[in-house]
């Protein structure tokens, strides 16, 4: 998959989800690497992926060089907290954008925030995460995690050209090791890696996803 497709974009949805009801595990309870409290949530829901999600971060944690952590940001989102993220974030396009078409807010929209219905955070598939040193201070990724596409102009993407060589290098760290553990990035959010949902089975070319949306409890 050379172009950037957008979470928004017909194949997306059409891809069949095939649900291998793999549980949802806390990763706070498997130590494998420092988790972050700044999208925290009352019921502690974004500690969760499922568990293929958390093996393969595993695998990633091994492939780091030396002195390099990842650090868990967010995983599951449950459906209704990214139904209010999604249409909080077109609603702002919209008012900003008063000539465009619903269907261009949608793909606008779905540069940052996945449309509900697809969610890979909503199907404990996806997760963000950064590069840390091993006295924890956050590696220089270009921009902060969740930076929007209009705030970093455009330095956000994976690919982008506007951030300097050292940020360059460390996305480059983290692309090699989440790839070789089986993991796709969706490229307009560095920060975002998934496996068994519709996105991964799009990039992948399986013929369907292993995850779809469901609720925590």
């Amino acid at each position: 998959m050379t172009e950037i497709v957008l979470m928004s974009d017909p194949k997306i949805a059409a891809i069949p989800v095939k649900d291998c009801n793999e549980p949802l595990l806390d990763v706070r309870r498997q130590d494998p690497f420092p988790v972050d409290t700044r999208e925290q949530d009352d019921a502690g829901a974004f500690a969760y992926v499922r568990e293929g999600v958390l093996n393969r971060l595993l695998d990633a944690r091994e492939l780091l060089p030396d002195g390099v952590r990842l650090l868990f940001i967010e995983g599951y989102r449950p459906p209704a907290v990214q139904r209010f993220y999604f249409e909080r974030y077109a609603e702002r396009l919209r008012n900003d954008n008063p000539g465009w078409p619903s269907e261009q807010v949608r793909a606008a929209a779905s540069r940052f925030v996945s449309p509900p219905e697809i969610a890979p955070h909503s199907a404990g598939a996806a997760v963000d995460v950064t590069l840390v040193a091993a006295d924890g201070r956050e590696l220089d990724m270009g921009t902060p995690v969740d930076a929007g596409p209009e705030v970093s102009e455009g330095a956000c993407y994976t690919a982008a050209r506007n951030i300097s060589s050292e940020a360059r290098g460390n996305r480059q760290i983290l692309t090699e090791a989440l790839t070789a553990a089986g993991m796709v990035n969706y490229p307009t959010e560095w920060w975002h890696w998934s496996y068994g949902d519709r996105y991964w089975a799009l990039a992948t070319g399986v013929g369907h996803a292993i995850y779809g949306p469901r609720e925590l409890g």
